[in-house]
């Protein structure tokens, strides 16, 4: 792939000149399009390996949001990052199947989890989302999307004393999410479920329904839930609004349903790189949304 130009006289912290990121961009475009979703989960041969790590480097950039956002709203390449959005989430839950299955292949669980690269990562974002919903031990937590390594759930219900029901659609990441959760003497306190948005209102109320930012598709996700939530649930969703990681956030095409209402966002710093937004449902309408992208309606705040 083409190499990545500095122009040392733009006046982000760091400048990178638009024309290669376009030209790395469209190349790893050019190497996704056409894969469907059993040749990206089996890659047996591991060559999209170095796919996936090119993207990863490049969304990392510091190119800064405004040269990001101009990039990005470029509508010549929807079709570009519609393809590279969904290989990323497919490739990065064939990764969360390997590391579940190292964890249960494992003689200390507890050992091979915290090995986990990207564990740093989850340990910020629990705790942004237990201070930020108000959480206090005993409390109950739903996480739509929870896959197969439902790590989320692991640490606030282990670090915090909450307990978790986590969702998952796919049968055989299902499976290894309980079977994970066997092996770190957690199924007491998390329960596995099969199933989408739609296995939603529970016959317990959480005092937390949490959406992954991978979970798919949004719009009837929060279009259902909006619908089923009592007044007054607090919800919370993660996204994408660095840089470039931009082009892994599917809500600027989606408007949040009036029934939601933003109280909070926690913008990240290292090792997080999600945005955690906090919403309550309403019986009203409210004014969280504009163009496709949330408001800032409620305070914003950097994680410590």
């Amino acid at each position: 792939m083409a190499a990545i130009s500095k122009n040392a006289g733009l006046s982000n912290s760091i400048g990178y000149c638009v024309e290669p990121l376009v030209g790395e961009i469209m190349e790893i475009y050019s190497a996704l399009k056409g894969l469907n979703a059993e040749e990206i989960y089996l890659d047996s041969s591991n060559h999209l390996t170095p796919v996936f790590q090119r993207l990863d480097y490049l969304i990392a950039l510091d190119i800064g949001d405004t040269r990001a956002e101009e990039l990005l709203s470029n509508p010549g390449f929807n079709s570009a990052f519609d393809v590279i959005t969904k290989f990323r989430s497919m490739y990065t839950a064939k990764l969360e199947v390997e590391q579940t299955k190292a964890i249960i292949r494992s003689r200390d669980a507890w050992d091979a989890l915290e090995d986990f690269a990207y564990l740093p990562n989850y340990l910020q974002l629990a705790r942004t989302e237990y201070r930020g919903a108000g959480l206090k031990p005993g409390d109950c937590v739903l996480f739509l999307g929870c896959g197969p390594l439902p790590i989320s759930l692991i640490v606030l219900c282990h670090q915090y004393g909450l307990r978790g029901i986590g969702i998952e659609q796919e049968p055989d990441r299902a499976e290894l999410s309980r079977t994970v959760l066997d092996n770190l003497g957690l199924s007491d306190r998390i329960k596995i479920i099969e199933g989408n948005q739609y296995s939603v209102p529970l016959e317990e109320r959480p005092e937390l329904v949490m959406v992954a930012a991978q979970a798919e598709p949004k719009k009837a996700i929060f279009d259902h839930l909006a619908t089923v939530l009592p007044a007054g649930t607090k919800v919370s969703y993660r996204s994408y609004e660095k840089g470039l990681r931009k082009l892994l956030d599917t809500f600027y095409r989606y408007e949040l349903p009036a029934q939601f209402d933003e109280y909070l966002r926690v913008r990240p710093k290292p090792p997080a790189n999600n945005t955690v937004v906090f919403l309550t449902t309403t019986n009203g309408e409210c004014n969280s949304t504009l163009g496709g992208r949330l408001r800032d309606n409620g305070k914003i705040y950097d994680t410590e």
